[in-house]
């Protein structure tokens, strides 16, 4: 062989777990492991531990950066290790049994194995060394954990703040209802004032009569006309009054256009506006993707993290070093944030439970039910509208397309036909949800 190919031996012993017994961790010299000079072969080590647990420890303790020497000292500060290296630190923690097994070791420690010999100056020098990683790692990882919950609790708020808001999802709303109402017109039910508000995920499965489209694009497309409409009218209105001030008395160019060329403004300045609807209510959307249970439990698992770190910190007290005191100032600004962090938690999910009963009454009784469902089936709906505009404008495309093709004789669109639908379901139509804007806010 020439000896031109060459492997990591790092990597090799790391995915197959072999640990060369020759090779010195952290801090062990040559004198120290052989300090008469002796032939000490491999089977000449002492493992404390269960082999496979020592060999695995020894691959992590070849892995770290740092010398036995920085490490007593960061033990003793309480700062200076980051976040991997603390990881790797905890993962190697032995039990207290072990601890006890390689404290009370009096042999020679030279002869002990990589990882045993690590653990037992490491420990000899701060018996609560690894209590005291795992409380830095706590430390380090709480800022990030707070501001999770802190950032989620502000989510809730202001996705409940973009519902109360009374825009165009209300008038989406009210327009779904006035639909329901004309299909179902002649039955019990034709005069409903509210919704099951779960219904709005249906709306794309009731077809019109002749199958060529949905309750959910028509309606969509109503409000989508509606809203350009208001805005041909708001810009007319301007125009009007800049034309009185300057004395012009020219009509509006509006009341001239044909019927056709009207609709197809209509059309093309509401989508944008009903389109971008979902811009709306970011805040919704991240709530719907939020887990309950997890949200529920996170300031009580915080807390639950500080009790116990302060309990052990009463192991570190007799081992010197600020890391007692920076922990103790730590755990108690974390105490008093979290008890105003609880406080706020519980402030905004009563603000989600009557969010909740303002639209789907009774839905906060209902123990079965998720929190947040509200939120769910209001970024459900948002998407679906989403869709149905995209699918609006692709027809205007596509009707534009054959217009052009045929020529500008035939450009002016058909006249609009009537559009029927077969009655609603019996659950479609409910007096448990409200949807219209007579409402009062006060209910908030």
């Amino acid at each position: 062989m020439d000896g031109s190919f060459r492997f990591d031996g790092d990597l090799m012993e790391a995915l197959f777990g072999t640990v060369a017994t020759k090779r010195l961790s952290p801090g062990r010299d040559s004198s120290q492991a052989n300090p008469r000079g002796a032939n000490v072969g491999p089977s000449a080590q002492i493992c404390l531990l269960d082999s496979r647990k020592s060999q695995n420890i020894a691959i992590v303790i070849k892995s770290l950066t740092i010398s036995r020497k920085e490490l007593l000292d960061v033990l003793m500060e309480g700062r200076g290790l980051d976040v991997e290296t603390l990881e790797k630190l905890a993962r190697i923690a032995p039990t207290e049994e072990e601890q006890s097994q390689i404290l009370e070791y009096s042999g020679d420690p030279t002869r002990l194995a990589d990882a045993e010999f690590f653990l037992y100056h490491i420990l000899k020098a701060v018996p609560s060394a690894f209590i005291r990683f795992n409380a830095m790692l706590f430390r380090y990882n709480y800022d990030a954990e707070i501001a999770s919950l802190k950032e989620s609790v502000q989510t809730l708020e202001l996705g409940c703040k973009e519902l109360r808001t009374r825009g165009l999802f209300m008038k989406l709303l009210e327009a779904i209802l006035k639909a329901g109402n004309r299909m179902n017109a002649g039955t019990s039910r034709g005069n409903a004032q509210a919704f099951n508000l779960s219904s709005l995920r249906k709306l794309s499965d009731v077809r019109s009569s002749d199958g060529k489209t949905t309750l959910l694009n028509f309606v969509v497309e109503e409000v989508v006309r509606s809203e350009g409409k208001r805005c041909v009218i708001n810009t007319n209105h301007s125009l009007s009054r800049s034309n009185s001030q300057s004395h012009n008395r020219n009509p509006s160019a509006e009341n001239i256009k044909p019927k056709e060329e009207r609709e197809r403004e209509y059309m093309t300045l509401g989508l944008p506006v009903v389109g971008g609807i979902s811009a709306e209510f970011s805040n919704v959307k991240k709530a719907a993707s939020m887990d309950h249970d997890s949200f529920a439990r996170m300031c009580s698992a915080l807390t639950t993290r500080v009790v116990e770190t302060r309990e052990l910190l009463l192991q570190c007290e007799n081992d010197g070093g600020r890391f007692v005191r920076d922990m103790k100032g730590f755990l108690k600004a974390a105490e008093e944030e979290l008890k105003v962090v609880r406080e706020e938690q519980k402030r905004v999910m009563e603000l989600v439970k009557k969010t909740t009963e303002y639209y789907q009454a009774g839905a906060s009784k209902d123990k079965g039910a998720h929190p947040f469902q509200l939120f769910v089936i209001v970024k459900d709906f948002l998407g679906m509208v989403d869709q149905a505009c995209v699918e609006i404008s692709r027809n205007i495309q596509q009707k534009k397309a054959v217009a052009a093709s045929l020529g500008s004789s035939s450009a002016d669109s058909p006249p609009r036909n009537p559009v029927r639908f077969p009655i609603l379901p019996k659950n479609f139509m409910s007096g448990n949800s409200r949807s219209t804007n007579s409402d009062s806010d006060n209910d908030f």
